[in-house]
């Protein structure tokens, strides 16, 4: 049984780290795949939809699709979503304009958001209480790792030498799609003869040891009834007269103790462990985070909440995308539209409230530390995203590096993501999370107001680009573990699978909202800054001439995108400082965790 869950954790762990991958993968080949579609570089503000569109399929299709899979089962929405991830990947490699680029991504993006929630679910479905975390864990690291080697990803993958196959192209970034596909086809097997078919009604619930548990009636006059899935244990005990109604999935332990009269009745999903103590009569309920209710023996989802949620972030980026920002900053549909976001995200938030079927219940946890932990992430994916586009750009258009060596200047950030989020965790261990998580913020505003006041020949800083980024990485990873664990610290352990996507959900918001954001400000500054700047022709003038004008125009350019990064920047600065400030909320001790049951 162990063997058998291990292989389904890699062939889960796999479907999530090709779908991470390809959240990232575009930041390396944005201005080659800008490029190839008629994008000029003067205008790459309308290639942040290529980024965007797939980031907003994957925060829209995170819950829903998590839930559609309770109700049609884990493997058959895997096959569904590879199939789709597949697809997407195919409509971007033949892309010829930006309208079909952008909507391949969107299509990868909504795919690629469904498989780490219900490889999250899986793993409640087949692990216990006990071991659940370490696989989550696995799961969420191999999150992480895509993110952090997707850049270097495509780097590589785009120096594919161009080659044509019945008029295709097959190399360069077009490679980076193309190759999803025997992946995709490969992960597909794997799902098949590993993850278990059927729904989670009817999955076999196992025991700690991997026992088949189900209806159980033990010596006296104790006797337990299973109503619903994955009652993983009951245990009613050795006399007395207990009983134990498991309505709903994910049960996950539910124990009688060894004497007196108890009785607990658990509605929903994932309530992982629920104990009534050796002797007394105890009553108690406890409804499951991502409640659902289940009629005619099939659950119910929240199709209305998962509408809301991606209208009201469609809104909010179309909102922010201004197409020609020579003039404003938002586009004359700017405001409306934005208000009318933020005005479907508030109903979104009284659905979710009122609704007896949710896609986030948290309804047992508290608020404020919650919300303040939950925004700390939405920043850091807002700062996180910002850096990986645009260190990029800096590299690409002030270095003059290719893809692969702008990849490679902003590997020094992510090595330092990567050890900082290591020393976050074992710094939150001795000072608490929320000091770790201040101080990672503080430490991320100093890089970033460093790499504010790049020189203009950025060559000559040499060194100190490194050491800039690294302050920045380190800082922003410092967050990423103390996060986490403030927010499974202050839900209860029917929650922990639900809070934990809810990390991930956050931070993706903050990666779409900010992307969006800072570079609808940015590219307004640049346009701003080269709008009387006319291009030179070779009409009318001699060689000599010509080369004299352009080689000032390009120098103007060049000075008006260090000033568009550089400020970029520095806003970045100011959003981790009011992460800081934020972070002071979240809780710190272990006072603030919610308490047991009785």
């Amino acid at each position: 049984m162990r063997r058998a869950r291990r292989v389904v954790l890699g062939a889960g762990g796999a479907v999530v780290l090709l779908a991470a991958l390809d959240a990232y993968v575009v930041v390396t080949v944005l201005i080659d795949i800008a490029e190839d579609v008629g994008i000029p570089l003067n205008h790459l503000e309308r290639a942040t939809p290529i980024v965007t569109g797939f980031l907003l399929g994957y925060v829209a299709a995170m819950p829903l699709l998590g839930q559609l899979s309770d109700r049609y089962g884990r493997r058959p929405l895997i096959h569904a979503c590879l199939a789709a991830f597949a697809l997407g990947s195919v409509l971007t490699a033949l892309a010829a304009g930006e309208v079909m680029v952008v909507a391949g991504r969107a299509v990868q993006g909504v795919a690629g958001g469904a498989l780490l929630p219900i490889t999250m679910a899986l793993i409640g479905d087949l692990w216990d209480e006990r071991e659940r975390p370490v696989a989550l864990g696995a799961v969420g690291a191999a999150q992480e790792l895509g993110s952090a080697l997707g850049p270097l990803y495509g780097g590589v993958l785009a120096l594919i030498p161009s080659t044509v196959v019945a008029g295709v192209e097959l190399g360069g970034w077009h490679a980076i799609f193309w190759i999803n596909l025997p992946l995709a086809a490969l992960a597909a097997v794997a799902v098949h003869f590993t993850v278990p078919s059927g729904t989670p009604d009817a999955a076999p619930a196992t025991t700690p040891t991997g026992d088949t548990a189900g209806h159980v009636e033990p010596g006296g006059a104790a006797g337990e009834a299973a109503t619903g899935a994955d009652a993983a244990a009951h245990r009613a005990g050795d006399s007395g007269a207990g009983r134990v109604e498991v309505a709903g999935a994910g049960a996950a332990a539910h124990r009688v103790g060894d004497s007196g009269a108890g009785r607990v009745e658990v509605a929903g999903v994932d309530a992982a462990a629920h104990s009534v103590g050796d002797s007394g009569a105890v009553t108690g309920t406890a409804a499951g985070a991502g409640r659902v209710e289940v009629a005619d023996g099939r659950r119910r989802v929240d199709v209305v909440g998962g509408a809301l949620l991606a209208l009201a972030l469609a809104l909010l980026v179309v909102g922010l995308y201004n197409p020609d920002p020579a003039k404003t900053v938002l586009p004359p549909w700017g405001l409306p539209v934005i208000a009318a976001g933020a005005l479907a995200a508030g109903i979104f938030v009284w659905w979710e409230i009122r609704s007896p079927v949710r896609l986030l219940d948290l309804s047992a946890t508290r608020k404020g530390p919650l919300l303040a932990t939950l925004a700390v992430s939405f920043l850091t994916g807002a700062a996180l995203l910002v850096t990986m586009v645009f260190v990029q750009f800096t590299a690409q258009t002030l270095l003059g590096e290719d893809a692969l060596g702008a990849s490679l200047v902003l590997a020094r950030f992510l090595a330092a993501l990567t050890v900082g989020a290591l020393l976050g965790g074992l710094l939150a261990r001795r000072l608490g999370d929320g000091v770790v998580a201040v101080a990672g913020m503080v430490v991320g505003a100093a890089g970033y107001w460093l790499m504010s006041r790049w020189p203009l020949e950025l060559e000559s800083a040499g060194f100190l680009v490194d050491v800039d980024l690294v302050v920045a990485g380190l800082g922003l990873g410092l967050v990423i573990a103390p996060v986490s664990s403030a927010v499974l610290r202050v839900t209860s352990a029917t929650q922990h699978g639900v809070a934990s996507a809810a990390v991930v959900v956050a931070r993706m918001m903050g990666m779409l909202i900010g992307i969006a954001a800072v570079s609808a400000w940015g590219f307004y500054r640049f346009q701003s800054l080269t709008a009387h700047l006319d291009t030179p022709l070779p009409f009318g003038v001699d060689t000599v001439t010509y080369r004299r004008q352009l080689a000032e125009y390009t120098a103007k350019v060049q000075a008006a995108l260090h000033t568009e990064y550089t400020e970029m920047f520095l806003v970045t600065a100011f959003i981790c400082l009011l992460g800081a400030a934020v972070a002071l909320l979240m809780p710190r001790t272990r006072r603030d965790a919610p308490s047991a049951p009785a």
